[in-house]
Order: C-alpha cells, then structure tokens, then sequence
C-alpha cells in the first residue's frame, strides 16, 4: 500500500486503515480526513515540516484542529528558530506528496516531535502516506516507531 503501512506491518503495530474519497478542492486535508471518517479533529494529527536555522528539517505532528508552535518546537528541538518547511523540500526528504505526509515510512529519519496531547486518547489518526488513507494507532506506537518525543508544540 504505503511506505507507512508497511512500516506498522513489518513492526506488527496494532493498527486500522481508514480511506475515504478525497477531494481535490479542499483547504484543509487533515479536516477533511476527520469530516469523512466521522472522527474527533482533536485526535486527527496533521504531520508538519519545519526547518531549523540549521537547515535541519523537523518533523511535528499536531491535532488538525489547531496549529504548531514554532517557537514551541524550536524549543523543544533546543534550536534558535524554526520556520515552516519549503513545501518541495518536505515531498523530496519524506517520499510523500502534500496533504499525504506520514510520520511513518519517510525516505529520511528526521528529528520527530508529537503533541503531548496525543497521549491523552487511546488512539489517533495519521496520514497514512496518502491523500484519503489514514492510519489509526497509539501515540506511543507512533512515537517508538519514529524515536519521536511528545512536546507541547500545538496550539
């Protein structure tokens, strides 16, 4: 299926596949998968880039509903300053297209930083690799898979 899907097969991490038919028009991806699949947004996580002043790009994972911190994450990352990502950077050093990225399965093991509200529900959704695909998961699976540390980064 995905790169990420076969990352939580080859790791035999409990998991659900979830599609939907996507439609191109949309503002928001990460509202529309939560919209579609009748899902809380607070447990739908958008995967972010950032890139450091270090040129070091930083992957977050948010709830849809809100959005991230920068200053939070370079806190937490223990850098200066972040900015949002070159949108052609993220595609090239994740293998996924805009509106599709997962934290899982990236051609690149980037420095991962998950909300701490993630932990509070007993599961979230995530991209799956692709527009209209999420994955259902703990946050801790998903934080043991990606060697991620929860940090307060959304707001």
């Amino acid at each position: 299926m995905t790169p990420a899907i076969d990352v939580l097969k080859k790791a035999a991490v409990a998991h659900q596949v979830l599609s939907y038919k996507h439609d191109p028009k949309t503002a928001s991806y990460g509202l529309e998968a939560a919209d579609k699949l009748g899902l809380d947004p607070a447990q739908v996580f958008k995967t972010l880039l950032a890139s450091s002043e270090r040129d070091e790009l930083l992957v977050a994972v948010v709830p849809v509903a809100g959005s991230l911190d920068l200053k939070a994450l370079a806190l937490a990352a223990g850098v200066k300053r972040v900015e949002m990502a070159d949108p052609q950077a993220a595609q090239r050093a994740t293998g996924y297209l805009l509106g599709g990225i997962s934290p899982l399965g990236q051609k690149k093991r980037l420095r991962t930083f998950i909300d701490q509200s993630a932990r509070q529900y007993a599961q979230i959704h995530v991209s799956a690799g692709r527009r209209g695909l999420e994955v259902a998961l703990t946050a801790d699976s998903l934080a043991a898979l990606t060697q991620a540390v929860f940090a307060d980064i959304g707001r």
